[in-house]
């Protein structure tokens, strides 16, 4: 039985017009993020086959990409529901994200030198990869994180609560090889009150993964 599953997604194809268009959302659920989560599937099955065998000669490769698919499935199912076609501007008291605001402010100085950073992070990942907004346990501060592929150059023990994906998949067919436009386009369909969510459950659960020394 299969660990994990492809989640639906939380509107129609056409929903991110005209920052993305249906081709490409449909594209990238159905047959990107499903192969993801196949991959994670085949690969459970695989270690579970050389626990049975013992046979430990792909050890490593089989380890990496677990990681691979898994935070690909993980990634990728945040980014569905951090983005609306009803979102955009930048988290709001008025508008009950008030937290939020306030994290980012402080974390970053402003609304406007986060938006940068995160642009910038997401525009200049090596190859294919991230940006990523992440609340850090240790600090209680929010960070801006470059995400090569889907897992790594992370803090650990931080998690995601805005993702912006920059692999060439998710744009090339309506922005050819502007990255850089795309990443531009994407902050008028963040979806800040699944943000704000996320912030808060993040905030809440603090820094319970972390050892007390």
């Amino acid at each position: 039985m299969a660990v994990y599953t492809l989640p639906e997604l939380p509107y129609d194809y056409a929903a991110l017009e005209p920052v993305i268009n249906p081709q490409i959302v449909e594209l990238h659920h159905d047959k990107h993020h499903a192969a993801y989560v196949k991959g994670a599937n085949d690969t459970l099955e695989q270690l579970a086959e050389a626990r049975d065998k013992e046979q430990w000669g792909s050890i490593n490769g089989l380890e990496k990409n677990l990681a691979f698919h898994l935070s690909g499935h993980i990634l990728h199912s945040i980014y569905w529901h951090n983005m609306t076609g009803d979102g955009g501007g930048e988290p709001l008291a008025v508008d009950g994200v008030g937290d939020l605001a306030d994290a980012i402010t402080e974390s970053f100085g402003s609304f406007a030198g986060f938006k940068a950073q995160l642009t910038k992070a997401s525009a200049t990942t090596q190859g294919s990869g991230w940006g990523v907004l992440a609340y850090e346990p240790l600090s209680g501060r929010l960070i801006v994180e470059q995400v090569y592929d889907h897992q790594g150059n992370v803090g650990q023990g931080s998690t995601p609560i805005l993702v912006f994906d920059a692999w060439e998949h998710a744009f090339y067919l309506q922005y050819k090889n502007q990255k850089v436009d795309f990443i531009d386009a994407m902050w008028a369909v963040v979806n800040w009150q699944d943000v704000a969510r996320r912030y808060a459950a993040a905030k809440e659960r603090g820094d319970s993964l972390l050892l007390a020394p």
